[in-house]
């Protein structure tokens, strides 16, 4: 499976659909943190890309920075307000969570600065659902 919301959407059959909330606002809620953590990614792995797979001469510097620059917007929002942590997670939670291992993977030591909030959340999803810690990307 590929694709981060494929494998979303395979999770939240697994859990008998407890995955997306059924409450209106819930859901969108849920689905704008997923689709914020996926748009964070998408501008990582781009920055990834670009630095792996082309010479190092045609790198091109303003457009990795643009694409930083976005990514460091929707971490500062996420800080700013960090999602709650009810007894069941969503889809939302999960990708957040998800996206911050990789930051941690890939990006660490450039992405905490300011964002306190956003790491303590993490820690704290880590402490209470230690069973999904082994599914997240580990830096």
């Amino acid at each position: 499976m590929y694709d981060s919301r494929v494998i979303t959407q395979y999770l939240n059959r697994l859990s008998g659909n407890r995955l997306f909330p059924r409450n209106p606002a819930k859901r969108l809620e849920a689905e704008r943190l997923e689709a914020l953590a996926d748009g964070v990614c998408d501008c990582l792995l781009a920055i990834v890309y670009e630095r792996r797979l082309r010479p190092e001469e045609k790198i091109h510097q303003p457009w990795l920075d643009r694409q930083w620059a976005k990514a460091e917007r929707a971490l500062d929002v996420l800080n700013a307000n960090p999602p709650k942590l009810p007894k069941q997670i969503n889809v939302g939670h999960i990708a957040v969570r998800a996206m911050i291992g990789y930051l941690n993977l890939r990006f660490a030591g450039r992405w905490e600065k300011g964002r306190a909030k956003l790491k303590r959340w993490a820690d704290k999803f880590d402490q209470k659902f230690p069973e999904l810690t082994g599914a997240m990307p580990k830096g």
